[in-house]
């Protein structure tokens, strides 16, 4: 069997790191904070020391981190992926980061034949935990095929969108229009209760026309209920939306959703809300209508 190095076991690579185990793979985790290595172990995987010895006989090493500077730390820094990879490796990141920083990665890597996809993900933990995953691959074509038995397991629809940084900039745009469909459910809920009708109601009719979607399926309740559990963070949500407003200046698009979005998110982390679940949106949307906290009467 091939082993798979998994570093970053978060709400997503945590989750990942065990669908490759199901699928047969040998696993090998690293994290930061060394704990969260635990559970894994007890599933079966072998827990390493540094990012250099998990990727050191792994014939393909993921990274699923929350940052630009996580994955460079991770791969280029002391006993990071690059002091312990073999030539001809592979590695698939899953985080989301800065498309121009995977393009430098890919370069860097190529030197060492070693290949480089870059493959954000979107289905929230959900999805991580049923190996659902929506995953957006940026990669040459030899190194998403070498890659695509592992994405397999971990994920339930896989595109190659393009070259290395592809992938990045299809899951910005992702971000981008989850933003405005966050935003639009929440403001739909609370036109629904101002106007005196049920919101649940009006959600459940809704729901199989033209403005169904995930969002709605599997937020909406969050933001009747005013509990916000934690899928995807708003502070990773917003740091997604600042790569995308980056990547929008670069080239000389203009979002005036996501940059209202990305406001409303930067009042919500200043509030203490940063670490809920992006749902959280609706505080704002409700604030603004002068709808009080606590869940939406019938």
């Amino acid at each position: 069997m091939k082993t798979v190095a998994v570093i970053g076991m978060g709400t997503m690579g945590a989750p990942m790191a065990s669908n490759l185990l199901k699928a047969g793979y040998d696993v090998v985790v690293h994290n930061r904070t060394r704990e969260r290595e635990l559970p894994l172990e007890k599933q079966g995987a072998t827990r390493a020391r540094t990012p250099a010895e998990a990727a050191r006989g792994a014939s393909v090493v993921l990274l699923c981190v929350s940052d630009t500077p996580d994955v460079e730390h991770l791969l280029l820094g002391k006993n990071g992926v690059d002091d312990g990879i073999e030539d001809g490796g592979l590695i698939i990141d899953c985080s989301t980061i800065s498309p121009s920083a995977t393009r430098d990665f890919a370069r860097h890597f190529a030197a060492r034949d070693v290949g480089f996809v870059d493959a954000p993900v979107s289905g929230g933990s959900e999805g991580a935990i049923h190996g659902t995953l929506a995953v957006m691959c940026g990669a040459q074509d030899a190194h998403f095929e070498r890659a695509r038995p592992v994405l397999e397991a971990i994920g339930g629809s896989i595109t190659l969108v393009g070259p290395p940084g592809a992938g990045q900039v299809a899951k910005a745009v992702n971000q981008v229009v989850i933003s405005g469909t966050y935003q639009a459910v929440a403001e739909g809920i609370v036109l629904a209760h101002k106007a005196g009708v049920d919101p649940e109601s009006v959600i459940e009719a809704i729901a199989g026309g033209a403005a169904g979607s995930w969002v709605l399926e599997n937020r909406a309740g969050n933001m009747i209920r005013d509990s916000y559990p934690l899928g995807f963070r708003v502070r990773l949500h917003r740091k997604d939306l600042g790569i995308a407003l980056e990547t929008a200046r670069d080239g000389g698009a203009v979002l005036p959703i996501a940059a209202y979005v990305a406001t409303s998110e930067d009042g919500l982390i200043a509030d203490g809300h940063g670490d809920e679940d992006m749902s959280a949106i609706a505080r704002a949307v409700r604030r603004g209508s002068g709808v009080p906290d606590g869940p939406l009467d019938a």
